[in-house]
């Protein structure tokens, strides 16, 4: 079992390259992410406290700092990227829409595994996404000079479906029937360890088509993108003092976005080609999150 998990990115790029080359198989089971999510979140529920939400109300210059990141480097960085790497205007506000966009689930996931703060990331996918009513409108319209519609009402019901409720069912089992929940514990990383494996996979079939419309230059600026914003999460944590779980905890918030949400605000408000960094961003940032999980779960030392 722990073999297992700690080839975790191996084994998400293997079944995502299986996936690519065979995606139908896998496309059919699109129906099933948002079940597994779900699982992925009960079971993290199940290994926190209340308390672990409690300390993140001493946390306020961090959750501060991670919502600025979120809704100023990750945006900006999209555009100057675009610019610098002269990509078409629908991949450039296809760029821009990713960088708009609050955190996704899958960050809380990766912090799991990456041994981070659970519950400061679930606090700030859940603040960034409320905020995103806002601030992802706003943001791509100074950007980008261009309206859009965020729909408000379907985001906030998944937070509360996907994140808060299995969450919150975890945490309640664990508080009172911690005893029972101690035996099954350990089990619970390979549980979440195999759902997000199945779900970079799904997500690859899902888009598979698309890779044959990819230039290199976008590759590249989805990369780079994602890869700044870990950077400048980690570092900023660094620098007001936090301790290593805090650092990866927002590092993963920043530059892991709701890429879904940017590829169907794309779809809707401009086109396929708009939608194509969300594609490859939802795929990238599972791998590269992956990959910094199983690093950082093979460091003992966390300050």
């Amino acid at each position: 079992m722990d073999l297992f998990i700690r080839l975790f990115p191996l084994w998400a790029i293997a079944l995502s390259l299986i996936a690519y080359n065979i995606p139908a198989p896998f496309a059919e089971m699109k129906f099933s992410i948002i079940p597994l999510l779900t699982i992925i979140m009960f079971s993290m529920g199940l290994t926190l406290s209340i308390a672990d939400f409690k300390r993140i109300l001493t946390m306020p210059k961090l959750i501060f700092t991670g919502l600025v990141l979120q809704y100023t480097i990750m945006p900006i960085t999209a555009l100057l990227l675009a610019n610098l790497l002269q990509l078409d205007p629908a991949l450039t506000i296809g760029m821009i829409l990713v960088g708009t966009c609050p955190g996704g689930t899958a960050s809380n996931v990766i912090t799991y595994l990456a041994r981070g703060n659970v519950a400061l990331s679930i606090s700030l996918t859940t603040l960034s996404t409320i905020l995103a009513v806002a601030l992802t409108p706003a943001i791509t319209l100074l950007l980008a000079d261009t309206a859009i519609d965020v729909p408000t009402g379907k985001m906030l019901i998944s937070i509360l479906t996907i994140v808060i409720a299995p969450v919150g069912l975890g945490l309640a089992l664990k508080h009172f029937y911690s005893d029972r929940i101690n035996t099954i514990e350990a089990y619970l990383p390979l549980v979440a360890t195999s759902a997000i494996i199945l779900i970079i996979a799904i997500i690859t079939a899902l888009n598979a088509d698309q890779f044959s419309k990819l230039g290199l230059s976008l590759l590249l600026a989805v990369a780079l993108h994602n890869l700044f914003g870990l950077f400048a999460g980690y570092s900023c944590a660094k620098f007001l003092g936090y301790q290593a779980r805090e650092c990866r905890t927002l590092a993963i918030e920043v530059g892991m976005q709701n890429s879904g949400l940017a590829v169907a605000l794309a779809i809707k408000h401009f086109s396929v080609a708009a939608a194509l960094p969300g594609a490859i961003f939802s795929i990238w940032h599972n791998i590269s999150g992956a990959t910094l999980a199983y690093f950082w779960s093979k460091r003992s030392n966390l300050q």
